[in-house]
């Protein structure tokens, strides 16, 4: 009898446990991609990052870099396996401080698994060590690592990460960072955020330059810049640091342009502060490499880099003005999606107009006339790109950035200035530190302008050809204005920083 009880219990005792773990899941590898439409397998699923600490060497002279980078991450799903965007060649990976099997699923997808699996909401601790030329390193098709005369850049958008450290690549997962880089005496370092060491000897021939990033920050907006060059350091009036850096190779007259340019990224910074508002992170500045280094100016994060060729023709404040915009547009205020670029690059070369009229080189209104009536007429091909949905092979076409801004410009007509101005300050502030879609600003701005902005949107973003113009747009009589709460911007601004 005792025999035959234990047997039922036993049976029963093993159904239970059989519905038990039948009705959990069990652990799944991580997506490899974020689900992004243009690029569906950059960034990767079932964790979001807190922290990078990058640790490097670098040698010059090879182009060789070494080093470490320790991923702080928190498991969204019960994972077996996870994978991260990286193209270097990877010697060991550590996860939870136990060694890891990693296999390269693509050339930009590292695929690791862990020795236990991890629990859904648990803290991950990944280690990830290497050692590669990456000027040589070939993935998606490309090289984006820059090898210069006197080091290298990483500065490319959308991808850059994968040549330089491991990641979650895609602006929806922010974090916090930490880059340290050991270099030959003599060679500077510039990169993000505030210098915590600058040229710290380490040993015999070698300093450490260290950068932190304290805010949010996406994964190709962080920079690195290597080689020769005069670094300048200032505080703003908010207390917040200034390092602007200008390569030596420049020639004197285009380095002298660059600077009457570049120097006055912190009076810039406040203007747009007064328009968008307040400046979303900690430390400000600005590079300048060597002309034809990299062929484009990018808005890395508190601190955009320029190609010194922008500034052989003399001063380019407009572009500065552009980069430094982006800091509230695509860098505070990241893409949900690549497809939503107009976000970025309308709204930055719009704040270009809005500088023209603030230092009266021409209204947003006569500038507006002249990209829609002259730069592209009616004929122009550029109309057939859908500023909204470009494509990823036409990521940064020129009309993602002037018919951008020509919708912006048109919204502002559209709704006065006193809603338009609120429309983004309330997008910068809704959104600081996080990310937006298009659907998510036509619904902002529908609520504060009042009016349904569909067929409007649906026709400047989204419908080829030329639209037509309605009778007061772009209108010579009209003539754009401050917001009427200017005064009351600019008193705040003088009041916090007198």
């Amino acid at each position: 009898m005792l025999r035959r009880t234990v047997t039922v219990t036993a049976a029963v005792l093993a159904a239970v446990l059989t519905v038990q773990t039948g009705s959990q899941a069990a652990p799944a590898p991580g997506s490899p991609g974020a689900g992004d439409v243009y690029y569906p397998e950059y960034g990767n699923g079932g964790y979001d990052v807190g922290h990078y600490d990058i640790r490097l060497r670098y040698y010059p002279d090879t182009d060789r870099l070494t080093g470490a980078t320790t991923i702080l991450a928190t498991a969204t799903q019960d994972l077996s396996r996870f994978n991260l965007d990286f193209a270097l060649k990877t010697t060991s990976v550590r996860v939870n401080n136990r060694p890891a099997t990693f296999t390269k699923q693509s050339d930009h997808e590292l695929v690791v698994t862990p020795a236990r699996p991890i629990t859904k909401g648990t803290p991950i601790t990944v280690v990830v060590e290497y050692d590669d030329i990456p000027s040589a390193v070939v993935a998606a098709g490309f090289t984006s690592w820059n090898r210069t005369d006197d080091g290298a850049l990483a500065v490319n958008e959308p991808e850059i990460a994968w040549w330089w450290y491991p990641s979650n690549d895609h602006p929806t997962d922010k974090a916090s960072f930490d880059v340290s880089v050991l270099v030959p005496d003599g060679v500077e370092v510039i990169s993000n955020g505030t210098p915590t060491r600058w040229a710290t000897p380490a040993f015999a021939g070698w300093d450490r330059w260290s950068w932190r990033q304290e805010k949010p920050q996406a994964t190709y907006l962080a920079f690195l810049a290597i080689g020769q060059f005069d670094t300048y350091q200032d505080t703003s009036a908010d207390g917040s640091p200034i390092v602007t850096a200008y390569n030596t190779r420049l020639d004197p007259v285009t380095a002298a342009a660059a600077r009457a340019s570049v120097e006055r990224s912190d009076e810039i910074t406040d203007w747009a502060a007064g328009l968008f508002g307040p400046y979303p992170f900690g430390a400000r500045g600005g590079v300048v490499t060597g002309a034809g280094d990299q062929g484009f100016a990018l808005e890395t994060q508190t601190r955009p880099v320029y190609d010194g060729r922008s500034f052989i023709r003399g001063s380019n404040n407009s572009l500065v003005v552009h980069e430094l915009a982006h800091q509230w547009f695509g860098d505070s205020v990241a893409l949900g999606q690549w497809k939503d670029i107009w976000l970025n690059e309308g709204f930055a070369t719009y704040a270009q107009w809005l500088w023209s009229e603030d230092q009266n080189e021409g209204t947003a209104a006569e500038i507006a006339r002249y990209v829609y009536s002259e730069v592209h007429p009616a004929d122009d091909p550029f109309w057939q790109v859908l500023p909204g949905d470009p494509g990823a092979d036409r990521l940064f076409d020129s009309a993602v950035y002037d018919r951008g801004a020509l919708t912006v410009h048109h919204l502002r007509e559209l709704v006065g200035d006193e809603k338009f101005f609120a429309i983004l300050r309330a997008w910068t502030e809704k959104n600081e530190h996080g990310d937006g879609t298009t659907p998510e600003f036509q619904a902002l701005a529908e609520q504060i302008s009042g009016q349904d902005l569909d067929a409007f949107l649906q026709t400047w973003l989204y419908t080829p050809g030329r639209p037509e113009l309605g009778p007061s747009t772009l209108a010579p009589a009209f003539v754009p204005t401050r917001p009427k709460s200017w005064p009351k911007i600019v008193a705040a601004h003088e009041a916090a920083h007198p």
